[in-house]
């Protein structure tokens, strides 16, 4: 995905480090504590380890979910990895996904049920619609299998709640795909920023995010021959399999576009915000805030009616294309989750404010580190002190498989997710009621609200529930 085009408002952007090439390697053998002793961006290229010749230093993945998501990411982590296992509902891009990947040699199944009974897969990788997330991840668990799995965790949040229960549980380790933490060094350095108490007590978060595509009416088509639409809906409700091409530009309700549909997916809330506020909500715990929110307003526009929370029409997207929501946390604190200004985070304390975004880290705190720069290990400490070299999203597939060998939690663990993804999907919830919801987050509940409440979760569809073994 990538990012809206930006314009300069503030200080001059802060320069990433050179990218260096991540030759395959054993990622499993660096030290732990070697990142502490690296200055903070101004390490030269160097690789993670040497070229290594043996067929065990690889291991095996089973991949759940082979369209763009999957692509991208086993292309960054391929030098790792063999491809043994796909599965996905749609054939065409299974087969096309084991031609690239396996030169055809891998396992094609249609249900990645069979996927978590294999000894002889490592670990798996969930890239399928968000819809999708939750059922194979805990049963994955529940196998016995470490997960990479691509962000939003969850459509709900008590699809979190069940997840955080069965990682605690089995102790499994699972790397949530916000690779932002790691593969933008700028965040991470303004990160470092907040943790060194550059901005003082933060007092405000901003997560710009963009607003959502609207469609057309769109109408039911023929199923293409090659996907199974009953099971890619599979928790979901049953409905049309929905197809548009017009002025080059296509409209359906799978694959990509199903995240413009609140059955599958929370809209751009989830979508760019399971980044931004992800990053808002790092930079709240790093500056202590430990608890979490109190209430959510804010307003909202929609493409289609809404009666309840409902969408009352179904043939075009409905998630929200324009909004603004105030989060409050105890202790004078809040987060501004918007669609109207430059895509990015801004951050702001009682000592200076800092931007920051995928091409830009500006303010005046950034300019006073020429004459006063962070410590050197600043960088190692937000990341945990685990081995890192920024370089796209090798950096995230390196942490998830250094975390999975020496069961330590990765750098984007599932609770750390849950925290800022309950944000968004209260975001959400708010939006299709039109209304202030009052949080309680000791016990991921709306006060007060039974309508609010019965949106924390969605009912599975028969045939599609959650094997919990």
């Amino acid at each position: 995905m990538t990012e809206q085009n930006e314009t300069s408002t503030s200080a001059d952007s802060a320069s990433a480090p050179p990218s260096s090439a991540m030759r395959r390697r054993s990622v499993l053998q660096i030290a732990a504590g070697a990142a502490a002793t690296t200055p903070y961006f101004a390490w030269s290229p160097r690789s993670f380890a040497q070229e290594a010749n043996s067929k065990n230093d690889r291991r095996t993945i089973g991949v759940i979910g082979a369209g763009g998501m999957a692509t991208g990411n086993l292309n960054a982590a391929r030098q790792w990895l063999d491809v043994v296992a796909i599965a996905d509902v749609d054939a065409g891009r299974a087969d096309g996904f084991n031609k690239k990947f396996s030169d055809g040699k891998a396992d094609v199944y249609d249900d990645y049920r069979p996927m978590l009974e294999r000894d002889d897969i490592d670990v798996l990788h969930i890239a399928t619609p968000d819809h999708w997330h939750t059922k194979p991840l805990v049963e994955a668990m529940l196998a016995g299998k470490d997960v990479y799995c691509e962000k939003p965790l969850t459509l709900t949040i008590d699809e979190g709640k069940l997840i955080r229960k069965v990682q605690k549980q089995t102790g499994r380790i699972v790397q949530v795909g916000t690779q932002q933490r790691s593969t933008f060094p700028l965040f991470v350095k303004a990160l470092a920023i907040v943790n060194e108490g550059r901005l003082g007590k933060i007092r405000q978060v901003q997560a710009a995010i963009g607003g959502a595509p609207t469609s057309p009416s769109i109408p039911v088509a023929e199923v293409p021959s090659k996907l199974d639409w009953d099971r890619w809906l599979g928790p979901a409700p049953a409905v049309d399999y929905l197809h548009l091409r017009k002025d080059k530009a296509t409209f359906t309700n799978c694959h990509y576009e199903f995240r413009w549909w609140y059955e599958y997916s929370g809209g751009k809330l989830t979508d760019w915000g399971a980044h931004h506020v992800d990053i808002c909500n790092w930079a709240l715990k790093l500056n202590g805030q430990t608890e979490g929110p109190t209430s959510i307003s804010g307003t909202a526009k929609h493409p289609v009616e809404f009666k309840n929370g409902v969408p009352q029409q179904d043939d075009r997207y409905n998630t929200a294309t324009s909004f603004q929501f105030n989060v409050q946390y105890p202790g004078d604190t809040e987060m501004i989750i918007r669609n109207d200004t430059r895509n990015g985070v801004l951050i702001t304390g009682d000592k200076g404010r800092i931007f920051v975004s995928r091409g830009a880290l500006q303010g005046q705190p950034v300019e006073d580190l020429a004459n006063n720069p962070l410590p050197d290990d600043a960088i190692a400490k937000v990341y945990r002190n685990m081995p890192m070299e920024f370089n796209e999203r090798k950096q995230h597939w390196a942490n998830f498989l250094y975390c999975s060998e020496n069961k330590v939690q990765p750098i984007s663990d599932v609770h750390s997710h849950m925290e800022m993804l309950n944000v968004c999907h209260l975001a959400g919830i708010c939006a299709r009621l039109g209304r202030e919801l009052k949080w309680d987050d000791s016990i991921e509940q709306i006060v007060g609200d039974d309508e609010a409440n019965a949106m924390l979760s969605r009912p599975y569809r028969d045939g599609f529930a959650i094997e919990m073994g």
